[in-house]
């Protein structure tokens, strides 16, 4: 017996075979509502919407409501900020999402963003490009080891476990990891450390943060938290931008406290143009990149379309975030 046709919207770009994959089974508009000339042909498809898949962009609330017939969203991320989760559980609307494919992807991005604070190596590339490297570099221009040096892990998920694995068995860098539990990797038994947050931040050479955003982590680091660390640490955050106060970040860095931070994510995105984290001589800024390779972005795509699908057709999705009860 076949499946009926429903009604999908689909609000971010997929690749042409994973569309098609939608298409061959269900009705579908393509509707981008970031871009001004797809947006009143995204908020017509809403009342008939039985699906939706795409990714960053907030259904708020209000817009749910105007989505009476939804089923399933399918986002093409692991995090899952921008849809409000209590109103999609209350409605028995599944929220499915990508974890798993982009772990490696994006433990790559957080440990090279590390390698990249420490060697300064985006602020003495630049130095060649503008035409100043004239003579060997002196001692000011000179960056710090990274193997040897104690890496602090805010958050052990997935991804946390992978820059651990780089770090601990690629570089010889003791790990220290707060999470709200301990986790038990085997291949880092003896090499990553699970301590309090306040041991954290007074032991590690380099805090790297690959938190979601919660309750309970947004707005984590403060001035009290920055304060804690060691004079001269770096700050690395592959996770989201709200789990970091950026005023008393910048505070740390202007004062000389901090050496250096690497960021790919911030409390507002794309960073304003008069954010001083764009320019600060001490922040290495990167636009959210942490999944953008073809392969991952692909794998993202292809799963969310699985989840989808299965959603559609009755069956228990692959990636549910939150079951619907």
């Amino acid at each position: 017996m076949s499946t009926p046709r429903k009604s999908v919207l689909v609000f971010r770009e997929l690749p042409p075979d994973q569309l098609a994959r939608i298409t061959a089974l269900h009705d579908v508009v393509v509707a981008n509502p970031r871009k001004p000339e797809q947006l009143a042909a995204f908020e017509a498809a809403l009342p008939q919407a039985q699906g939706l898949i795409g990714s960053s962009y907030a259904i708020t609330p209000a817009l749910l409501a105007r989505a009476p017939r939804l089923e399933v969203i399918s986002s093409i991320s692991v995090g899952i900020d921008n849809y409000p989760v209590a109103a999609l559980a209350q409605r028995g609307i599944l929220l499915c999402h990508t974890p798993g494919v982009l772990t490696e992807t994006t433990a790559d991005t957080v440990f090279a963003m590390v390698m990249a604070a420490s060697r300064r190596i985006v602020e003495l590339s630049n130095h060649v490009r503008e035409g100043r490297w004239d003579r060997n570099i002196g001692e000011d221009l000179f960056g710090w080891d990274v193997h040897g040096k104690t890496l602090g892990i805010l958050g052990f998920g997935r991804i946390g476990q992978a820059v651990a694995r780089r770090a601990a068995l690629g570089f010889g860098m003791p790990v220290l990891y707060h999470n709200p539990v301990a986790v038990d990797v085997p291949e880092l038994a003896g090499r990553a450390t699970h301590v309090g947050l306040d041991e954290l931040l007074r032991r590690a050479d380099i805090v790297a943060a690959t938190l979601p955003l919660t309750d309970a982590t947004r707005g984590l680091m403060g001035p009290r938290e920055f304060a804690l660390m060691q004079p001269g640490a770096i700050f690395v955050n592959g996770g989201r931008g709200a789990t970091v106060q950026e005023p008393a970040l910048l505070q740390a860095l202007d004062s000389g406290h901090l050496r250096a931070a690497a960021l790919d994510v911030f409390a507002v995105e794309p960073l304003p143009q008069d954010s001083p984290l764009r320019r600060h001589p001490r922040v290495t800024p990167l636009p959210h990149i942490g999944s953008a390779t073809h392969e991952t972005r692909y794998a993202m795509a292809r799963l969310a379309t699985s989840n989808l699908l299965q959603a559609l057709a009755g069956e228990r999705p692959a990636a549910v975030y939150a079951p619907a009860a």
